[in-house]
């Protein structure tokens, strides 16, 4: 099987809390004053569980939740915003969106009251347009920064364990030379540990082995926690069956699998956008209820991103401004909204 490289480190850019909810919208116990017309995705699900290998809705019926993931916030952080996510909800029908907190590389680490304060205004956007929302701690070696993610995901759950909204996403991409049951394992009980603190339920999504591929190792030596799903991401230049048939091992062993990250083209995040792969890969991830967000929302100038150089930062993208693999990915998302 291909392996994926470290990402687009050669070629990237460098680059006030939002209103309170006064209505209570979003919060696991509310319940709207009156019926909306049209339910927003968090009206209709509602608290997020892991049964077996699915995620679920609150009635036990599984959920495949679709959208978009935002590009590392330290170089594409002007995106993070509310308009943003407002026009992905209503424009793209995304039902999900990805916070990808940049770690390392000028992230967090160097900047974390400012990395943090991206990911606040996007989790609170979400909840305040009725959709689930990933908290990604976007790092490739997190098991070296666990006092550091601990904290994070600690003050994460207090301020936002309360909403349905919110899924947590300890560990981006592990490197292919990291240990599962030594290292990756033991870094995520410790996260997860401080995160049930403050939020006794709500969805944790661990990566695995290998840019989150190797979800295998995960289903031979599984999290033994409730609501704990793994990290399967893929690029559909790169990773083709043979991943699909890895992903197929891991289900049948009982691993609930959440693709968090992929790409419609190469794991460089470069090459032709492959149409078939992706296709074969929507295919597979329906097959098995799979939720997923394509990377990314960005204007970067290369066949990831699903905008054009140059793009608005705050929605209102016409289809010229839309790159091919946008325009891909958004028509898939507008097809299956309409089932």
């Amino acid at each position: 099987m291909p392996t994926k490289p470290i990402k687009r480190f050669a070629f990237l850019k460098s680059v006030a809390l939002a209103a309170v909810l006064a209505t209570g919208f979003g919060c696991k116990n509310s319940v709207p004053d009156k019926p909306s017309i049209a339910q927003t995705p968090v009206e209709k699900y509602g608290q997020l569980r892991i049964e077996g290998t699915h995620v679920v809705d609150q009635k036990g019926k599984p959920v495949q939740l679709r959208g978009m993931s935002f590009f590392w916030s330290q170089w594409e952080g002007d995106f993070y915003n509310p308009s943003t996510v407002k026009w992905l909800k209503e424009d793209w029908r995304n039902t999900v969106v990805r916070a990808a907190m940049g770690v390392d590389h000028g992230g967090y680490l160097q900047n974390p009251a400012a990395e943090k304060q991206k990911v606040i205004t996007l989790v609170e956007a979400a909840i305040k347009e009725g959709i689930y929302v990933i908290i990604d701690w976007h790092d490739h070696e997190a098991h070296k920064h666990t006092a550091e993610a601990k904290a994070f995901f600690s003050e994460m759950a207090q301020r936002f364990g309360k909403y349905p909204n919110v899924i947590y996403e300890p560990f981006n991409e592990p490197l292919q030379n990291a240990d599962w049951a030594t290292e990756i394992k033991p870094y995520h009980e410790a996260v997860i540990q401080e995160i049930r603190k403050h939020d006794p339920d709500n969805i944790i999504v661990c990566g695995t082995r290998m840019w989150s591929q190797r979800v295998d190792e995960a289903a031979e030596n599984p999290i033994r926690q409730s609501n704990i799903a793994y990290t399967l991401h893929y690029y559909a230049a790169t990773h083709k069956q043979d991943l699909r048939n890895i992903a197929a091992r891991a289900i049948a062993k009982g691993a609930p699998l959440f693709v968090t990250e992929f790409g419609t083209c190469a794991a460089d995040g470069n090459g032709q956008v492959d149409e078939a792969e992706s296709r074969a890969w929507w295919d597979f991830l329906d097959q098995h209820q799979i939720s997923w967000c394509n990377w990314s929302v960005a204007d970067k100038d290369e066949a990831a991103s699903a905008l054009k150089p140059g793009t608005s930062t705050t929605g209102q993208w016409n289809e010229a401004s839309i790159s091919k693999s946008g325009q891909l990915v958004r028509k898939e998302l507008l097809s299956k909204a309409a089932q």
